[in-house]
């Protein structure tokens, strides 16, 4: 039987696969082009795929401005000196009447299609105001420019800094570390609630799995069945009572009740690993078990390490749900120092007078990174984990 692929449905297998995955991509692509525009150009409308640059000849030095729209009928451009400095509007040339316009004075007439542009500076101090006027379109210069500062200034502000203090423009109040945090901050209570978590769930999870798997004992089944059942329970169901126990033992407020419950197994994990250790031919346990091993020592030894896949699978699980977990820290966090990088970039979100989203995205985008990193180095084990999962009865 001829198995061989045609090079026509091979191209358009590889087409279907690398379409599937840039739409499942599209999302994190765009977060990347958001986080290195300019503020202005993340609400365009149409939305533009490159962060660019637009800049104007002003008295003899390139400047860089904002394009904030075109010019629809012919119009002049009118200037006033006043005690509040330079003023300039538009106004239409129909109808225009110099008489009623005291103080006013044209500058230069204006046409269809010129752009009215405004002076951008980086940060939102200033000692003048900005200046703007009308230009003709080829004088504007565009090019593609990322704004790599726009990371540096998202994690500063992060931890409660003004944008203006995170760029240099102005001093904050002294660090207070009772109430104020860093981005590194963030990341270290991440990384030890979720290293902890590991830990904790791949042995407690593989210690149950065992007696579960390879221990023959009176009732096993029923309780692994009951253990099953446990996974039909929402957390919604479990939040208050839980709280409560927390709250008694003196645990809200800090990182335990994020990690510790790691330690007592997961229905989930605990099926995952009893496939897999089902799978372990028997044979191994009982030349071990003539040769004086006790069981500790044949679960140690041999079991845990031939069931390395499943146990990087279990790990990376739980690293996932640890590092983007918000409910948890949401539910017993209560001070700016014990918060986790999910809800640090919430509270980001909501200490902006208005959302600045290309700060937004490039906080989202440094925490996301990690996740990615990791599951790109841990593929192969996760995919070989999965597959060699059995359902031996």
């Amino acid at each position: 039987m001829n198995t061989r692929v045609s090079p026509a449905s091979r191209f358009a297998l590889y087409g279907l696969l690398g379409g599937l995955a840039l739409l499942f991509a599209f999302p994190l692509i765009w977060m990347f082009v958001t986080s290195i525009k300019p503020v202005e150009q993340t609400m365009d409308s149409p939305p533009s795929w490159l962060p660019l640059e637009h800049s104007v000849q002003w008295d003899g030095e390139r400047v860089e401005v904002t394009l904030d729209g075109r010019v629809a009928e012919p119009s002049l451009w009118l200037v006033r000196e006043g005690a509040a400095g330079r003023e300039v509007r538009l106004a239409p040339v129909a109808g225009f009447d110099p008489a009623a316009e005291a103080g006013w004075r044209v500058e230069r007439r204006v046409e269809p299609g010129w752009w009215t542009v405004t002076e951008r500076s980086a940060t939102k101090v200033r000692e003048r105001a900005p200046r703007r006027d009308a230009v003709p379109p080829e004088a504007v210069k565009t090019r593609v420019r990322p704004r790599w500062e726009n990371y540096p200034v998202a994690l500063a502000s992060m931890g409660g800094r003004s944008v203006e203090a995170a760029e240099g423009s102005v001093t904050d109040a002294p660090f207070n570390p009772e109430t104020d945090a860093t981005f590194a901050t963030f990341l270290r209570n991440t990384l030890v609630v979720c290293v902890l978590g590991v830990v904790g769930a791949v042995f407690s999870n593989a210690v149950i799995a065992y007696g579960f798997a390879r221990l023959k004992w009176r009732g096993r089944d029923a309780f692994f069945a009951l253990t099953l059942a446990t996974m039909m329970v929402p957390f919604p169901v479990l939040m208050v009572p839980l709280y409560g126990v927390f709250k008694d033992l003196g645990w809200v407020g800090t990182l335990l009740p994020l990690w510790a419950p790691a330690w007592f197994g997961s229905a989930f994990n605990i099926f995952l690993m009893r496939q897999f250790f089902r799978t372990i031919p028997e044979e191994l346990s009982e030349a071990a078990r003539i040769d004086g091993a006790s069981e500790w020592r044949i679960f140690w030894q041999i079991v845990l390490p031939l069931s390395r896949p499943v146990l990087a699978v279990v790990a990376l699980f739980h690293f996932l749900y640890a590092w983007n977990d918000f409910l948890g820290p949401l539910l017993y966090l209560t001070r700016k120092p014990t918060f986790t990088l999910a809800l640090a970039l919430q509270n980001f979100q909501s200490q902006q007078g208005g959302v600045q989203w290309h700060h937004l995205m490039a906080a989202s985008m440094v925490t996301v990174l990690p996740v990615i990193v990791l599951f790109f180095f841990a593929q192969k084990t996760f995919i070989r984990g999965i597959a060699t999962t059995g359902s031996k009865s």
